[in-house]
């Protein structure tokens, strides 16, 4: 296994043509100073932190200190806290009761060390992210998230991702974690190790779990979430929110490190050009549970009459529903007082408010390469991005969309697109019952720092599965990336982790008997699957990224519901190279016995290859709207029309992608649907691959009015 090792020899610079002083600009270039040169020069603002820094150790198992790292080569971000903001954390600290003087020497009256190394530490771990190999994860302000509260790509010291949030008027004013402000004058300091921040409040996180959050707002009768909580507390879910990480796995991971590693994968494995040689495909380290709550203010309440401190709230929250029709008639609820059961009515509506995994502000949906999207523009939104995915509670569809014109991220949006052959697939309008309720990332009552197994989003109207958002679901097509079907991969920062590092790029997804990771993923012992997160790889695929497997696989994957019973058609899309394989694919409710779901189909042939003529598509939209019923007829569908890759064409032009119709028949909500994928080939290195599936009701497939669209 490939191991990154970290030099700690102190390095002896020369300091001719640095500056001397550090509030003269915004922007500074110290290439002959360290992180440490810089603040020992700067000792009468920075003296606090850089003793911390001499006392905090790398990790529990390394003698080496903080400070010692930051002297070594590296690819540091430091947000450094003034003596003023240690000394106002310390009478923090004393308001709280731990401490009963402002100073480090309070520490004296306590017998247990533990307490100070652990406070130390929260200081100076909390402030410092380490990019590893990579200059590119030295995160200048030009690298800086770009939605309000959004994360840092990597995780600090502390095993916590930092946010960033900038108040609404302001153009050049920024906090990490939402109140620790940076200094205007003194940022952006690059560095010959990394580049620095001065900030004027210390980094201290509460790390308070998603149950503690709620029940500090219930026992202080806190105003803001407090409708939510109070529900929360009645559907017996504060057990579930306390779980923050998997310590079983912990402890598999530390004992049999190299069970839980796919070892030197490239070249001799997986054809993948653009992996290095000898790189390893590791699990993730942790395994941590999260929760994404969508919960309406109760300044929202008390404009329906509902006062948040009233006894008789529950009733009266539950006969609001049923007088609002925030549920659907097919369900076969009860709208008693059995909060707890999932056929309240209660319960089942605010379940729905709740997603089983914890998503980043800026990676509710990904902006990557659809039509006129540039990275180097991340603002300019061009055509609609969206997610599918199963709630928290009883298994339902929600829908993640962001569009120029959205306003920002909305749920359950059913806008008008401008989807024709000759248009360019923008939202056109959307009509105002059909908007859709706004995830306000950057509210007052936003949490994304402060617990540690969960992030809350207010939204600005009622979230609701009902009849009518049900109906609006069953009409559209549900294209589901296939790493969205994994809750874990998102709470754990697999799926599209910002990072080129090679154990974010390639995370190897072990068979069940090394460990069930991903709940909702079965792989045999025979299978080697690991996902290619493909982050500025420029791959065209439909997120950049893919899942690939070799060996005598046999993948089971369980797939979202569907929102009405009806006819629908499951679709397979996948980029054909001669690298892939054949594969047999299964299609049914029971995981114990799937049907066949047709002949095997053969992954390494482009469409052109399947017929004894041409079917690129021309500029004749006549002759392309032929060729594409004859495709049809044929079990395929070419790839859609709202994505390319750097230097590739259009997916719906590129003959390697192709979608195939796997089943088409009637579906239930009530109903788990199962997808089974089983190599036929004597050949172990051929490769299955996967980018995405789809659901598509016959509304759409079949609509004899409105033939469906190519996006």
């Amino acid at each position: 296994m490939r191991k990154l090792l970290f030099s700690m020899s102190v390095l002896l610079l020369l300091q001719t043509g640095c500056k001397e002083s550090i509030d003269t600009s915004a922007r500074y270039v110290y290439t002959e100073s360290t992180i440490v040169t810089y603040l020992e020069r700067h000792s009468d603002v920075y003296s606090e932190y850089i003793a911390l820094l001499k006392k905090v150790p790398i990790s529990r198992i390394s003698n080496s200190t903080v400070y010692q790292l930051l002297t070594a080569r590296g690819n540091f971000t430091v947000f450094a806290p003034t003596n003023d903001a240690v000394h106002a954390y310390l009478d923090s600290l004393v308001a709280d009761g731990l401490i009963g003087e402002p100073t480090w020497d309070a520490f004296k009256v306590f017998p247990d060390s533990t307490k100070l190394d652990s406070i130390r530490g929260v200081v100076v771990k909390n402030s410092i992210i380490d990019g590893g190999d990579l200059e590119s994860q030295r995160f200048d302000i030009s690298l800086f998230p770009t939605t309000n509260n959004g994360e840092f790509p990597l995780a600090n010291l502390n095993d916590n991702k930092l946010t960033i949030f900038w108040p609404e008027k302001s153009v050049d004013e920024y906090y990490v974690n939402g109140t620790c402000k940076i200094d205007e004058r003194n940022r952006d300091i690059r560095l010959l190790n990394g580049v620095m921040y001065q900030i004027h409040s210390v980094i201290a996180p509460k790390e308070t779990t998603a149950a503690t959050f709620f029940l500090n707002i219930l026992e202080r009768q806190e105003e803001g979430l407090l409708v939510f909580a109070r529900a929360i507390q009645a559907c017996g879910l504060m057990d579930t929110l306390k779980a923050v990480r998997d310590e079983v796995y912990e402890e598999r991971r530390l004992r049999n490190p190299d069970h839980f590693i796919f070892e030197d994968f490239y070249p001799d494995k997986f054809t993948d050009q653009q992996a290095k040689a000898g790189d390893d495909a590791e699990m993730p380290e942790h395994r941590k549970y999260g929760f994404t709550f969508f919960p309406e203010t109760d300044e929202y309440w008390r404009s329906q009459g509902l006062d948040p401190t009233d006894p008789d709230l529950l009733e009266k929250l539950t006969q609001w529903i049923l007088d609002n029709h925030q549920y659907s008639e097919s369900d076969n609820l009860r709208a008693d007082d059995n909060y707890t059961s999932q056929d309240n009515l209660l319960n089942y509506w605010l379940t729905y408010h709740i997603m089983p995994f914890r998503v980043a502000a800026n990676k509710l949906v990904y902006h990557e390469n659809e039509p006129g999207y540039s990275r180097s523009n991340p603002y300019r939104y061009t055509i609609p991005v969206y997610e599918y995915y199963t709630t928290f509670g009883r298994r339902r569809l929600i829908k993640f969309y962001e569009s120029a014109i959205s306003e920002g991220v909305r749920l359950n949006r059913f806008p008008v697109i401008n989807n024709g052959r000759s248009d360019d697939g923008k939202e056109a309008y959307c009509d105002p019952d059909k908007e859709g309720p706004l995830v306000q990332t950057d509210h007052e009552l936003t949490v994304v720092n402060d617990v540690v197994n969960a992030a809350i989003y207010p939204i600005d109207r009622p979230l609701a599965y009902s009849d009518k958002v049900r109906d609006q679901l069953a009409r559209e097509r549900i294209r589901f990336d296939g790493m969205a079907l994994f809750p874990e991969a998102i709470t754990n920062d697999v799926r599209r982790c910002d990072s080129n590092e090679p154990k974010h790029q390639f995370v190897y997804m072990a068979p069940n008997s090394v460990y069930k990771y991903y709940e909702n993923f079965s792989a045999n012992d025979d299978a080697t699957f690991v996902y290619f997160n493909g982050y500025r790889y420029g791959w065209n695929l439909f997120r950049n990224d893919e899942m690939k497997c070799i060996g005598r696989y046999d993948l089971m994957f369980t797939l979202p519901p569907v929102p009405r019973r009806g006819t629908y058609e499951v679709r397979y899309m996948l980029l054909a190279t001669g690298a892939r394989g054949i594969v047999q694919v299964y299609f049914g409710s029971n995981p114990d016995n799937l049907p066949v779901a047709g002949i095997p189909i053969d992954i390494r042939k482009p469409l052109n290859q399947y017929f004894t003529f041409d079917v690129t598509p021309t500029s004749d939209n006549d002759y392309n709207a032929e060729m594409d019923k004859f495709l049809r007829n044929n079990g395929r569908l070419r790839g859609p029309a709202c994505y390319s890759g750097d230097g590739y064409k259009n997916a719906y032009l590129d003959q390697r992608i192709q979608r195939f119709i796997i089943a088409r028949q009637t579906m239930d909500p009530n109903e788990t649907y199962y997808i089974r994928f089983k190599n036929v080939l004597d050949k172990q290195m051929n490769e299955f691959h996967m980018d995405f599936l789809e659901l598509c009701p016959k509304e759409v497939y079949d609509n004899p009015e409105t033939p469906e669209d190519i996006w």
